[in-house]
């Protein structure tokens, strides 16, 4: 295939309910979306995933648009690309940038498989027709917690991830799990304690929680082995996982149990499956997290959770967890517990422009005169 040109959507939208974490309260979600367009007039789609402000990386809206336009975008306007993962060694040259970076490569994966005339799912090897659901609950308020699990439960998702920080910690879980004994429930730290936190992050294996996700630095690998020593439940790494490096150190020094892989946090779907297949070879478990990120970016996930590997049920939530319109058509739904996955070439679901244009705060065209 030969990119002719790309389309840049800056979007916004605000949540239906405010999320927060340890980090940040998002009450409104910008991002980008892209659009590639090949010489045949096939149309991909990619997300980037970055936010408004670089609280959960150093990338966001802004230097992603930088990246792309000046850097990334012009590597591969009018050039012959024989597959998506030959763009790893296209942009090998320019650190760092995974947001940027899997934005354009999941676009360019879309068109490839829509060439094929093949769903994603099925070009990157995917074994499920349909996969579990999960979700996160991010708010301050036990009570509303506890209704928003309940509602979720009632709706058969299958896992619930809950924030938690220092002071809204062990009584925060022990009171949801006095309501759910038996719901799968994993907290996210975001990187919120120390190892000065041991016995109190200890105490968490009162709950028997799936894993906790990132308690420690976000560029961590070492403290989490030696908290890993001292706890029954399974670390989850998630910040500190960027590159196939990372997942391969952490896994040497024992430092977790499970990682999350975020396809733009680790730069693609080539990376994302090579950190897959490497977890699968080691035993160590893997799921899907999300982005409260828009209906393209939750197409990826869902192709990408469809890979032997994700056993545990990833951040893969309908459409109206985060909206009250989505930029998809159709939305994404979950009954049972479960999202089927599309069966339509690409990630198997049509931009609603309508609602993609109400949405556009900014829009550039970039083609090969640009070059």
């Amino acid at each position: 295939m030969r990119i002719h040109e790309v389309n840049i959507f800056i979007i916004k939208m605000p949540l239906k309910t405010p999320f927060s974490t340890a980090l940040e309260t998002v009450i409104e979600r910008e991002g980008m979306i892209l659009e590639v367009i090949d010489e045949q007039g096939a149309k991909g789609y990619g997300e980037v995933v970055a936010f408004s402000t670089p609280w959960y990386t150093e990338e966001t809206v802004k230097t992603c648009y930088h990246m792309l336009k000046d850097l990334l975008i012009p590597l591969v306007l009018d050039k012959h690309i024989n597959h998506p993962n030959d763009l790893y060694m296209a942009f090998n040259h320019i650190r760092g940038n995974h947001m940027a970076k899997a934005g354009l490569e999941t676009a360019i994966w879309d068109v490839y498989s829509k060439l094929k005339s093949k769903p994603l799912w099925t070009m990157i090897n995917g074994v499920r027709e349909e996969v579990p659901a999960g979700v996160v609950v991010g708010t301050e308020n036990i009570k509303n917690a506890i209704e928003q699990i309940s509602s979720y439960m009632e709706n058969g998702y299958e896992r619930v991830k809950v924030k938690i920080k220092p002071g809204k910690d062990y009584q925060f879980i022990k009171e949801i799990r006095s309501f759910c004994p038996n719901l799968a429930l994993m907290a996210d730290a975001n990187s919120s304690y120390t190892l000065n936190d041991i016995e109190l992050l200890k105490s968490l294996d009162d709950f028997n929680l799936l894993m906790i996700e990132q308690p420690l630095a976000v560029d961590d690998i070492v403290e989490h082995s030696i908290l890993q020593k001292e706890l029954k439940t399974p670390i989850c790494l998630d910040e500190s996982i960027i590159t196939y490096h990372d997942a391969k150190s952490a896994i040497q020094l024992n430092s977790c149990g499970v990682i999350n892989i975020k396809i733009g946090r680790v730069g693609g779907l080539r990376n994302a499956i090579a950190i897959h297949d490497l977890c699968r070879k080691n035993d160590i478990q893997v799921w899907c997290g999300g982005m409260i990120e828009f209906g393209v970016s939750r197409a990826h996930n869902l192709a990408l959770s469809t890979k032997e590997g994700f056993t545990i049920p990833g951040d893969l939530s309908a459409s109206n967890r985060f909206w009250e319109e989505d930029i998809i058509s159709p939305q994404v739904e979950v009954f049972d517990g479960k999202i089927k996955v599309p069966n339509q070439p690409g990630i198997g679901f049509d931009i609603n422009f309508n609602r993609l244009h109400q949405v556009t705060t900014y829009r550039e065209n970039i083609n090969c005169k640009h070059k």
